[in-house]
């Protein structure tokens, strides 16, 4: 409403703006629900095809190390050191894979980055209007 000036008072001003702010605050809270949802739900899709292929990963594993077990003893003449071989370059292997998964996973691909942005701009247009 306005007074006869028409110019808005004070307390309507003041009731505008923490309607337009809680209004502001639900959305936003909106938003970060929905985007935390959606990573969530992300990263359970893909542990989940991460656990089927570990899985079959681990069963052909043991085939391919049996025959390079094999392989190599026909070449060495000695089962142990064949398999001792083999298991040593699997090691090696696994470990350089994990630390790269490690190094992959990281608690920013989890953070509500449109979230933060959108609260950064609200932020900013509110500084800018109550300033200007």
């Amino acid at each position: 409403m306005a007074d006869r000036s028409g110019t808005a008072t004070l307390q309507e001003l003041v009731g505008d703006a923490l309607r337009d702010g809680a209004d502001l605050a639900r959305k936003e809270f909106g938003l970060f629900r929905a985007e935390m949802a959606s990573n969530a739900s992300g990263l359970a899709k893909a542990a989940i095809m991460f656990l089927i292929a570990a899985v079959f990963a681990v069963a052909s594993l043991i085939w391919l190390t049996q025959a390079l077990v094999y392989g190599l003893d026909v070449l060495l003449h000695r089962p142990w050191l064949s398999a001792l071989i083999v298991g040593a370059a699997l090691a090696i292997i696994a470990g350089v894979l994990a630390f790269i998964g490690k190094n992959m996973i990281s608690a920013t691909s989890l953070a509500p980055n449109r979230t933060l942005q959108s609260l950064k701009r609200d932020g900013e247009v509110l500084t800018e209007r109550t300033i200007g």
